[in-house]
């Protein structure tokens, strides 16, 4: 992605989380000189990731392929030495059809939470025994603790207010239903590093292009 883009992209989701009276950290306003400031405070959010995170998975077609997210909280997975915070929390902007692709995580449960917005539509899959999407089985799985299940690939709605949990190994794909939505997530520790799974080559991260002054910087400007 070229920074321009990422820069045009980071305005308007702040603009977007402005109308429905999410407010952020004083982090998210923060340029590069105070992420660059000699801090073991800073350092740690450095570590866990918390910040912007603007992402093309690799497409070159972040309107149709992408995701903006905001990491508010995050700890360490277990065993790493530093904060203990066992869990985290994100807020998320999905487009109206614009897909995070499919993915899974080995570790992470997450609660997703439609905050605002268009309704948020998920397509659910169990995993087979060799680790593929399984077209044949049902997904189980809860919306605000009430069980449910799905056919095999079939898309779930989460309207504004709801949430469903996801656990691990279940793979899922997500995108703004007739509009923007605004996401939260609640989750066990997030690892961006080593706990994403796609089922095609999908860089977590964007390779960026330096086309003008960051704006905001991102975590993968940072993320040690």
């Amino acid at each position: 992605m070229k920074r321009s883009e990422i820069n045009k992209v980071i305005r308007e989701a702040e603009d977007f989380i402005s109308q429905y009276q999410f407010l952020l950290p004083p982090m998210a306003r923060w340029g590069r000189a105070e992420w660059e400031q000699p801090s073991e405070k800073i350092e740690q959010i450095k570590k866990v990731g918390m910040g912007w995170d603007i992402t093309d998975f690799g497409s070159g077609d972040f309107d149709h392929y992408g995701l903006v997210l905001f990491t508010l909280r995050n700890g360490l997975p277990p065993g790493s030495e530093g904060c203990s915070r066992p869990y985290a929390e994100k807020l998320l902007v999905s487009q109206e059809s614009q897909k995070t692709v499919m993915h899974y995580h080995k570790n992470k449960t997450e609660d997703i939470i439609v905050r605002g917005g268009a309704p948020l539509a998920i397509q659910l899959f169990n995993l087979d025994s060799e680790g593929q999407l399984d077209t044949k089985s049902p997904v189980s799985f809860c919306m605000d603790e009430i069980a449910h299940e799905v056919k095999a690939g079939e898309v779930v709605i989460v309207n504004p207010g709801e949430s469903i949990t996801l656990v691990p190994n279940c793979a899922h794909e997500f995108w703004g239903h007739g509009g923007a939505s605004l996401v939260g997530e609640v989750s066990s520790v997030n690892d961006d590093k080593t706990d994403n799974f796609f089922f095609s080559e999908s860089p977590r991260f964007p390779t960026i292009e330096e086309d003008e002054e960051p704006y905001r910087l991102i975590v993968p400007d940072y993320l040690t």
